[in-house]
């Protein structure tokens, strides 16, 4: 039986993680290994030549997981090389409540670069995410917000992917495979996209804080148009799940500088 390293960027405890090991319960041996505490949007910081503590967590469903106080990316290079008995057949990180597309903003995501590190240590991976609605977004008696998301649908097309990937590997030149899934779908045909040029506007406010000092704040706002062929449109207006193959070499047009000169 193969086996699959599971992570993400929002925690051990997160309802996304746990609802990713039940859905590739049947498909292979899961281990579990995520940051402790939520660690969205970190990109691909590590914590080198530091102490982090790695301890046991039970899961909802009374299964085993671990818990490192370090980014997901150390997250998924403890589990690899410390927790795991061999080598994983795959990694797959999520599913991450909230998208992770586009050029611009793939790199921030924990959720992508938990997989990239996993590419790193010589591992194919998927990175899962689900696109929230807002009436995912509900207030408690209390007036606190919190996300209720349905992951049924993403569970059933992340398993779908991950049968195919497992039996037939992936291709040369491709090392991680970028999966967006909308909550709401009109389709659940996979559609392979490329990524598109921004998800976020960037929009900064001024503020002050409790202590009345002037303060500026980052508050971005999602892209409204997205070309089609890309993750944005294929996720946001034809609301089917997208499927964007990367590769880790970020390597540009060489042939475009070789005759410079210096």
């Amino acid at each position: 039986m193969k086996n699959i390293l599971i992570s993400n960027d929002d925690g051990v405890l997160a309802p996304g993680i746990l609802a990713t090991k039940q859905a590739l319960g049947d498909l292979a041996n899961l281990t579990v290994v995520a940051p402790k505490e939520n660690n969205s949007s970190v990109g691909r910081k590590v914590n080198i030549m530091k102490h982090l503590y790695l301890d046991k967590y039970e899961l909802a469903d009374g299964s085993e997981a671990y818990g490192l106080s370090g980014t997901p990316s150390d997250s998924v290079n403890v589990g690899i090389n410390y927790v795991c008995d061999k080598k994983p057949d795959l990694v797959v990180t999520g599913i991450n409540p909230g998208i992770n597309i586009s050029k611009s903003e793939i790199t921030i995501s924990g959720t992508v670069c938990a997989a990239l590190e996993a590419v790193a240590q010589g591992v194919p991976a998927i990175a899962c995410s689900l696109f929230l609605d807002d009436d995912c977004f509900k207030k408690d008696e209390n007036g606190q917000w919190y996300v209720d998301a349905d992951y049924s649908f993403a569970q059933k097309i992340l398993v779908k992917l991950v049968k195919k990937v497992l039996d037939e590997g992936l291709s040369e030149g491709i090392n991680l495979l970028n999966l967006n899934i909308p909550s709401k779908p009109l389709s659940d045909k996979i559609k392979i996209t490329y990524l598109a040029d921004k998800m976020l506007e960037s929009n900064i406010l001024e503020r002050e804080d409790d202590d009345g000092n002037d303060t500026v704040m980052i508050v971005p706002k999602l892209v409204e148009n997205f070309k089609e062929g890309t993750d944005g449109y294929c996720l946001l207006v034809e609301r089917r799940p997208s499927l964007t193959p990367l590769n880790i070499d970020l390597t540009g047009r060489i042939n475009e500088v070789g005759n410079w000169e210096f």
